[in-house]
């Protein structure tokens, strides 16, 4: 569980970006509620290697309210939450798959196990994301994905 905790806040930039020390789920779950900085939005785009676009899509927000929050100083609580969602999911995948490259490819591409949808395009609910979590989790235990 620490060791979950600690990729997802790797994800979002560390401590330095977060601007904290989050040792347990309680820490984040206050930063989250707090709002975290803009910062994270640049530091996700970079791990996950996505777009303004793409990530705004997985994010359920529009590319231009995005653009608004990068120069702005903290996201709101449900941007946040948004954000360490997708987080969770790229770091997970990271691990399943064997590092940013696997996982990067294996996100935008549809996948049969989620109706033909690309994993980030259903991760905007709870719902898609534990889908996703649930093939990631097979293919890491090596189940047919």
């Amino acid at each position: 569980m620490a060791s979950e905790l600690r990729a997802v806040i790797d994800e979002l930039g560390g401590e330095a970006v977060l601007g904290r020390r989050l040792n347990r789920d309680v820490d984040l779950q206050a930063a989250i509620r707090e709002g975290f900085p803009q910062k994270v939005i640049e530091e996700l785009m970079e791990a996950a290697d996505l777009s303004i676009k793409e990530l705004a899509a997985c994010l359920d927000l529009s590319p231009r309210s995005l653009q608004r929050r990068r120069r702005e100083g903290r996201l709101a609580q449900f941007e946040s939450d948004r954000i360490y969602r997708l987080a969770r999911i790229v770091a997970l995948a990271k691990s399943s798959l064997g590092g940013r490259d696997a996982a990067t490819r294996w996100l935008k591409r549809p996948n049969r196990a989620l109706g033909g949808k690309a994993p980030l395009a259903v991760i905007d609910t709870e719902l898609g994301a534990r889908a996703v979590e649930n093939v990631l989790g097979r293919i890491a235990f090596g189940g047919v994905s």
